[in-house]
């Protein structure tokens, strides 16, 4: 059987190439709202971090996301996100996928 292909995804922090189930998604919208896409499917400008609670610090404090998404992000989104991150981390080590 033919083995498909993984779809890969570039971490706008770190610059590597991930397999998109490892990325989360932060996503633009018209109306210029920013937030997070776990389903990957939001309509909108999208730019791609890693599971990665260290990777959401280095993007917080050298603003990444804000220069990627061309917008000024709060800390309270910076927050979340890292709280979202390290949740979804803590939960795949967990389940072990």
């Amino acid at each position: 059987m033919k083995q498909r292909k993984i779809p890969m995804r570039k971490d706008v922090v770190s610059g590597e190439m991930y397999p998109k189930k490892e990325l989360v998604r932060i996503v633009k919208n018209q109306e210029g709202e920013i937030s997070i896409d776990p389903t990957g499917k939001k309509n909108g400008r999208g730019a791609y971090v890693a599971l990665e609670p260290t990777l959401i610090k280095k993007a917080w404090d050298k603003k990444i996301l804000d220069r990627v998404l061309e917008t000024s992000l709060s800390d309270a989104f910076y927050q979340e996100l890292y709280d979202y991150v390290e949740h979804q981390k803590a939960r795949k080590e967990l389940l072990g996928k």
